[in-house]
């Protein structure tokens, strides 16, 4: 238990990020029992009920708004690691996972929760619980390094010049998830950088002739018959089955969440 002691004295309390480990575990525990109560709910079990108020359904998004907005002014105007700053950072992390819950709704301004479309927003939190953590164990894109050391300060900007460019192409590549993970482990970010683009991402469209696309389009479509229903099985254990159609529109197609 030594490591972990060392960490904690290491990252949280000469880091300072007790406020940002409270906001990080806020947002897990409060997505976790959020989705437990909706799951009883649709089942038709337990206590809980769906709040409604003059034929007006009350999403659970509608406080996580207030939430973040009162968690989000508090921790501007707070002295730095006072009791303030903890209870900012613990309205920010509820207010951001009942906000993020209901990603899918947000996004497409309908009812989508129950449906495959809404597993959105089990992609939403589980990418945003990802980078929240990484940052809380201490994975930075950032480190500090003694200002008396000008070389290694300017070979750090350096290094992280080059990242952010191939984080850039990551995403123009149409591989989003990827680099934002790739801004904390920047390896994540050089593979992706230089593998194929996704075939419908502005990469694709700018760079590539019919014959590249082709191939790009076949690689694509190799890899989320690869990993779909990889995705399909974590959406449907942490978020619940869908259990609706999803409803028309007029918009094409949402491309896969997972990229390659």
């Amino acid at each position: 238990m030594h490591w972990l002691s060392a960490w904690w004295q290491a990252e949280v309390v000469d880091g300072y990020k007790g406020p940002l480990l409270l906001s990080f575990t806020a947002f897990v525990v409060t997505f976790l029992t959020t989705r437990t109560i909706t799951r009883l709910i649709r089942a038709g079990k337990g206590p809980f009920h769906n709040v409604s108020s003059g034929g007006v359904h009350m999403h659970h998004s509608t406080p996580g708004v207030v939430l973040l907005i009162v968690g989000g002014f508090t921790g501007v105007g707070a002295p730095p690691l006072s009791v303030w700053t903890y209870l900012a950072g613990l309205f920010v992390g509820v207010g951001a996972s009942l906000v993020l819950d209901e990603f899918a709704m947000i996004f497409r301004l309908q009812d989508v929760y129950w449906t495959q479309e809404g597993q959105l927003s089990v992609n939403v939190v589980t990418l945003a619980a990802a980078c929240v953590g990484l940052a809380t164990v201490g994975v930075s894109p950032v480190d500090d390094l003694p200002a008396d050391v000008m070389a290694l300060r300017y070979g750090a900007v350096a290094v992280l010049l080059v990242n952010f460019a191939l984080v850039a192409v990551t995403a123009l590549k149409g591989k989003y998830p990827t680099a934002l993970l790739g801004v904390f482990i920047g390896p994540v970010a050089w593979v992706a950088a230089a593998r194929l683009a996704r075939p419908t991402s502005p990469w694709a469209r700018w760079r590539y002739g019919p014959k590249k696309r082709a191939r790009a389009a076949r690689r694509a479509t190799a890899f989320d018959d690869r990993w779909s229903p990889v995705r399909r099985h974590w959406d449907d254990l942490i978020g619940g089955t869908p259990t609706l159609a999803n409803p028309p529109s007029d918009q094409p197609a949402d491309q896969p969440a997972l990229d390659h």
